[in-house]
């Protein structure tokens, strides 16, 4: 089997040297599990690392791809992806997982796996070839753009579901045997069996919780820090937010005893994640005793009024090793905030400003959106209004993304603002802060990309194809967008307006 090209080999090479908690096993049955994105991004996934602990847990010799952090380096040297852990050819494993984050990730799982010399179409597949299974993060969304990839998906939590189509496939099983039980699975969806109607998530039971990470990883994103769920789901009704979809209808909890119970001892640094961990009653007591373990702490998300509410949890956030506070208003006036069902005001933001001083944070971050429906230019002014406010009292950044409808959530059915609208909301805000507060705000070209995906059907999954085909500039996303049949946007659809009007966007695109 040929190598790949010496600098990915040494960076293999270096990369798992680096590792600490990687049980990989050679002797069982090999399957893999793909990210489409590189290393740095799909180490720091706690799903990926979760979803690969219970595959090795069950005996099975799970090996990772990522996409290659170069890949047209990696397109000329005509290798073939392969695995960290064995440098086996992605294409020789007889199944393959893939863990999908959000809807731009596409692109990399069309580059993936015509890297590893497997057709990116299913249709295009001859029986040799692997088994591709998806999961992750955007099955609790709109998953359909990804059907042309994939023989078979597990929406929802799969740590129940997800060992038996694999253990079938290594042993042999046919493609329609696997298939079968994928689709008999509680989220199990089979593109040829099912067309577009998706079934309801799964929801997994306790005996498997809490979720986490227990490879240690210097080179991720989130450097050397070990994951776990503090807790799962969320109990707020934000009504822009996937999360609300939540397999229980709340939050299940992970006790302090039971979160240090599964910390590594040479684990320095922890990430605490959950949709609302800020909401868990006992944090600052958690996050008080993994400081005074001498560890750093990380969480995945800060409410604005638990912040204001708590003060411990700033303190003990910069002890932890913080240096920017970060929490979200996501919408740039009151009056949105309450449309969107989001609780946040603008005294329990000023009182984060005050933590962030308090605590000498570097930087008090605040997420946003732009291009809410019903948004106008007053509500910007009022942003800009207020973020002034704010960074009188400590240095401020907004974070802004345009707004995405997103499927299964009560804002599916509005409209994405469309491109000239959120840059000419964006070039308000920068210019009302110039000199006093810094906007880093996201593409809203790409935005409209992510908008037409998460809206989407496999006709756009057909569209990735090509414009990655293209060259994967926003040129090419925008003609190979352009030219979905309309009668194949949306099927589930039919008789509906499009949230997303895209032959009159993309006609106003330069």
């Amino acid at each position: 089997m040929p190598a790949p090209f010496s600098d990915e080999t040494r960076l293999f090479d270096a990369r798992l040297a680096a590792e600490r908690g990687n049980a990989f096993a050679q002797g069982g049955p090999p399957v893999a599990m793909l990210y489409p994105s590189p290393y740095r991004a799909g180490m720091s996934s706690l799903g990926f690392q979760w979803i690969l602990a219970r595959l090795r847990a069950e005996g099975l010799a799970a090996e990772r791809a990522f996409l290659p952090d170069d890949v047209p380096a990696w397109r000329r040297s005509r290798r073939p992806l392969c695995t960290y852990e064995t440098r086996t050819p992605l294409a020789h494993f007889p199944v393959i997982g893939v863990s999908l984050a959000y809807e731009l990730e596409l692109a990399g799982l069309v580059e993936a796996l015509e890297l590893a010399g497997i057709p990116p179409l299913a249709a295009d597949r001859a029986p040799h070839h692997p088994l591709v299974l998806l999961g992750g993060p955007l099955t609790f969304s709109n998953p359909l753009p990804a059907a042309p990839f994939v023989d078979g998906m597990l929406l929802g939590e799969a740590e129940e579901t997800v060992v038996a189509p694999f253990r079938a496939a290594a042993a042999g099983a046919s493609r329609a045997e696997v298939l079968a039980a994928v689709a008999a699975a509680p989220g199990g969806f089979v593109p040829d069996l099912h067309g577009v109607a998706l079934p309801a998530i799964a929801k997994a039971g306790d005996t498997h919780l809490p979720a986490r990470g227990p490879i240690l990883a210097p080179d991720a994103e989130l450097s050397d820090m070990f994951l776990i769920e503090g807790e799962r789901g969320c109990h707020r009704a934000c009504s822009f937010c996937v999360m609300r979809r939540s397999t229980n209808g709340g939050m299940r909890l992970v006790t302090p005893d039971a979160v240090l119970s599964y910390v590594p001892a040479e684990a320095r640094r922890v990430g605490l994640v959950g949709a609302a961990i800020s909401d868990h009653p006992e944090l600052v007591g958690l996050l008080e005793r993994l400081v005074e373990s001498g560890r750093e702490v990380g969480v995945s998300s800060l409410r604005a009024d638990r912040v204001a509410l708590k003060p411990d949890i700033a303190r003990l956030l910069r002890r932890g090793g913080y240096r920017t506070l970060t929490v979200a208003s996501d919408a740039a006036s009151q009056r949105l905030r309450r449309t969107m069902s989001k609780g946040t005001t603008e005294q329990q933001l000023l009182t984060c400003a005050q933590r962030a001083a308090e605590n000498d944070y570097k930087v008090l971050k605040v997420y946003m959106m732009v291009g809410v429906p019903g948004e106008t230019d007053d509500d910007i002014d009022e942003l800009i209004r207020f973020t002034r406010e704010l960074a009188a009292i400590h240095p401020t950044a907004l974070g802004v993304a345009p707004f995405v409808p997103k499927r299964n959530t009560p804002m599916d059915a509005d409209a994405f603002a469309g491109i000239p609208v959120v840059e000419a909301r964006l070039d308000r805000l920068t210019r009302g802060l110039r000199g006093k507060a810094e906007v880093r705000p996201t593409s809203a070209r790409w935005a409209w990309v992510e908008a037409m995906l998460a809206q989407g059907g496999p006709a756009h999954g057909r569209a990735v194809q090509a414009a990655v085909a293209a060259g994967g500039g926003f040129a090419a996303w925008k003609r190979a967008l352009a030219a979905v049949d309309p009668a194949e946007a949306a099927p589930w659809r039919r008789g509906a307006a499009a949230p997303v009007a895209l032959s009159s966007e993309a006609a106003a695109i330069p």
